[in-house]
């Protein structure tokens, strides 16, 4: 039972003060709780019984309702329900978070695949092509927002809900592990699948080559920092998508941070995890010693770049003791 119906039943059958009852109905009230049900209070008993004056419930019920209300949320509201979903994925059962996890792997390897067709036949350096790319490339945190499944790379985000110890640092890795092994095989296994499909054999395919081998050439600084400003704009994609009420509004929040990302050459451990293996198809030289250096590299600067960079900042903006 939501704290907002026993709150009113308290007040209803006098159970408490009416001091009790002001700091009550006060939470009943705050548009950042769960409390919706505040529309079907019997507004004349709490103002009797509190000596407060409460607006009509009506308006409350409009100003909190998705329906009636296409506003984006304030960054404030944002930080809350980042923290929430934070706390709702480690509590998630570990098949459920698996299966999810090989969803988001597969569905970000369909955004590498599709940016990997977009750069054949043009320069995939930089100019207008590489956004186009990165337009393509959007498809894959798109497909993970709308469809529902689980991004470690988003999932640093989790960091919010583990400072306010709503979660515990060991739920925190569980879930971090748990979600980056079914990334893996959700990417690997579609790389695989396109392997068979005989599209690598053709002009996509030498791209496909090339992509991988100018992966495993940067210097582990450079995936480092890479890594880490690339998932710094993943983790803002997926905040200014907790703004949008409507899908339209999540896809249009989620395509420009991406495209950024895939325009600055930055670098994403999961799509490298499809990238690789696709490149392997395709012929690459890339060594399976360099493809892990690299990958590791990566992960660490987007954990870096994803859970400091963005949740600790917002964190302290918003959530941090003295905001409360």
């Amino acid at each position: 039972m939501c704290a907002a119906l026993t709150c009113f039943k308290q007040v209803r059958t006098l159970d408490i003060g009416a001091d009790q009852s002001k700091a009550c109905i006060k939470v009943c009230i705050d548009p950042l709780s769960d409390l919706a049900i505040v529309s079907l209070f019997d507004k004349n008993i709490l103002e009797k019984r509190s000596g407060l004056l409460l607006p009509d419930r009506s308006a409350i019920f409009n100003s909190m309702n998705d329906e009636n209300n296409y506003d984006a949320y304030k960054p404030s509201k944002i930080a809350v329900l980042v923290e929430g979903v934070g706390v709702n994925k480690a509590q998630l059962p570990i098949l459920q978070m698996f299966v999810l996890a090989i969803l988001a792997g597969a569905f970000i390897g369909f955004g590498a695949a599709a940016y990997t067709a977009v750069m054949t036949g043009v320069d995939a350096t930089f100019g207008p092509s590489k956004l186009l790319g990165g337009v393509a490339f959007s498809l894959g945190l798109i497909l993970v927002i709308i469809g529902g499944a689980e991004l470690f790379t988003g999932n640093a985000l989790m960091v919010m809900a583990a400072v306010d110890r709503k979660i515990t640092i060991r739920m925190l890795l569980r879930s971090w592990a748990i979600v980056y092994s079914g990334n893996f095989v959700g990417a690997a296994g579609l790389a695989i699948a396109f392997g068979l499909t005989g599209l690598l054999d053709g002009p996509m395919g030498v791209v496909a080559a090339k992509i991988p081998e100018a992966k495993a050439a940067l210097l582990p600084i450079e995936a480092f920092v890479r890594g880490a400003l690339c998932n710094a704009l993943v983790c803002l994609a997926i905040w200014l998508s907790f703004a949008a009420r409507t899908a339209t509004g999540k896809i249009l929040a989620i395509l420009w941070p991406i495209s950024a990302f895939v325009l600055l050459g930055l670098e994403h451990s999961i799509a490298n995890m499809y990238f690789f293996p696709q490149g392997w198809f395709a012929g690459s030289g890339v060594t399976m010693i360099d493809a892990l250096g690299s990958l590791v590299w990566v992960t660490i600067g987007n954990i870096v770049g994803g859970a400091g960079g963005v949740a600790l900042a917002y964190h302290f903006a918003y959530l941090g003791q003295s905001n409360r």
